[in-house]
């Protein structure tokens, strides 16, 4: 079955879904930020196809969320690595692990965000960057552009 594209949707969750929407996509760039570069470690942490692999890091490139660099003339190889808009996909995976952490791991999180300095484990949450307040309801909400 064919998917459907979100490439002419006016809304900035379609467009987001239309570069990033696939699964292995989003572990692609996860494993992108824990410092994964090369096709055989992204090979290896997430027993992909090779075929798929190639598709989707192709689609990332395309996407300008990484980008391929050689490392080695003969023969030649390729690694990933993230441009600024991949590095900022980081707050959409902190927050689908935040997530996932409190509704699907049982109690027991597979992934945690730990502070470097203390080790000690902290929750992300999204904050309004003036007031810093959680953007949650019913004080936060979503609105169209053209409607108040």
């Amino acid at each position: 079955m064919k998917r459907k594209s979100f490439k002419d949707v006016d809304c900035p969750i379609a467009q987001t879904l239309e570069r990033v929407g696939e699964q292995w996509t989003i572990l692609i760039l996860r494993d992108a930020l824990r410092g994964k570069r090369r096709f055989d470690e992204f090979q290896t942490s997430l027993d992909i196809a090779p075929a798929m692999l190639i598709k989707r890091l192709s689609a990332l490139v395309e996407a300008r969320l990484m980008e391929r660099s050689r490392y080695c003339e003969k023969p030649a190889r390729y690694e990933y690595l993230l441009t600024e808009a991949g590095r900022e996909f980081q707050s959409v995976i902190q927050a689908l692990i935040a997530y996932g952490n409190a509704h699907y791991s049982a109690g027991k999180p597979a992934v945690n965000f730990v502070d470097t300095e203390t080790g000690r484990p902290v929750d992300p949450i999204m904050v309004d960057r003036l007031t810093l307040e959680p953007l949650r309801a019913p004080r936060f909400r979503l609105v169209d552009r053209d409607k108040p």
